[in-house]
């Protein structure tokens, strides 16, 4: 028998930075599924092609990637197929990128629910995540599929052990991704120009990976700053593991796991002390 006390939330003034309210958070899951459903039906409302757009743009993007990267510049895929190379990363770095970008402006763009409603803030960027999570997935039977018809033809790769480690590579890319988002909304409340470095800086920070060249490929003098990015040993993981080419290091992807660790851990503090002011500033 449910309690009269166990029907209502106590919504207190003073929290503690590490207190996400796990339960609370857990409580507002059909809103949760509601934010994921509202977002996935919000990208294709009132279009000609609808969900066809999550494969539109991947496939462009390839195209373009072998022809300037693959044709005139001449940059070696590892002896992979040129468009099956490109779209494995990306595919990988467009989950982390939206999961980024997306969440980043979080508090902007839904100032308008918060100063209405109450609810756990930290579901509206979770939401993001996992709405993403289904674009990813559909992008992911797109690279499947091109893996089939490679296969097909004769080309020579192969999925190896790591593949093993991909349900890890997708926590990493969205934790990642909201703990960095969730910096820099929180920042935005204040620092509105973080908005537009975040708008054009993430396409540039692509170039900082291993998204249109393999780490084999990489002058010799950038290695290092192309390892620093932690968004490398997950594509470079990612690659190895479906299609059997690429680089992968233990000490990278745990230095991976510790970046990932310490930037959500960040986000949340942040997070959570933003939100109980950001409607004043907003």
């Amino acid at each position: 028998m449910m309690h009269e006390s166990d029907r209502y939330w106590e919504i207190k003034p003073h929290t503690s930075l590490l207190d996400v309210k796990l339960k609370e958070n857990y409580e507002y899951r059909d809103l949760l599924w509601l934010l994921v459903k509202r977002d996935f039906i919000s990208f294709y409302k009132q279009t000609v092609l609808g969900p066809v757009w999550f494969f539109i743009q991947p496939i462009f993007t390839v195209l373009i990637y072998s022809l300037i990267f693959g044709s005139v510049a001449g940059i070696s895929t590892d002896g992979l197929p040129k468009p099956l190379f490109y779209l494995a990363g990306v595919v990988t770095w467009n989950y982390f990128s939206d999961c980024f970008i997306k969440t980043s402006s979080v508090f902007r763009d839904n100032a308008y629910i918060f100063g209405k409603v109450y609810f756990p803030r930290l579901i509206m960027p979770l939401s993001i995540v996992f709405s993403n999570l289904v674009k990813f997935g559909v992008q992911l039977l797109l690279f499947f599929g091109m893996m089939v018809f490679y296969a097909i033809k004769g080309e020579h790769f192969q999925v190896t052990w790591y593949l093993l480690l991909f349900p890890f590579l997708v926590l990493l890319m969205a934790c990642l991704g909201l703990g960095m988002g969730m910096v820099v909304s929180a920042l935005t409340t204040k620092y509105r120009d973080l908005a537009f470095l975040v708008t054009f800086g993430v396409p540039l920070l692509m170039y900082a990976t291993t998204v249109v060249f393999p780490l084999s490929a990489a002058p010799e003098r950038f290695v290092n700053l192309i390892k620093f990015n932690p968004m490398t040993s997950i594509i470079e993981t990612f690659r190895i593991g479906f299609l059997g080419t690429g680089t992968f290091s233990w000490s990278m992807l745990g230095y991976t796991t510790l970046v990932t660790i310490v930037v959500l851990f960040m986000g949340v503090i942040i997070f959570n002390k933003v939100q109980k002011s950001f409607v004043d500033t907003v």
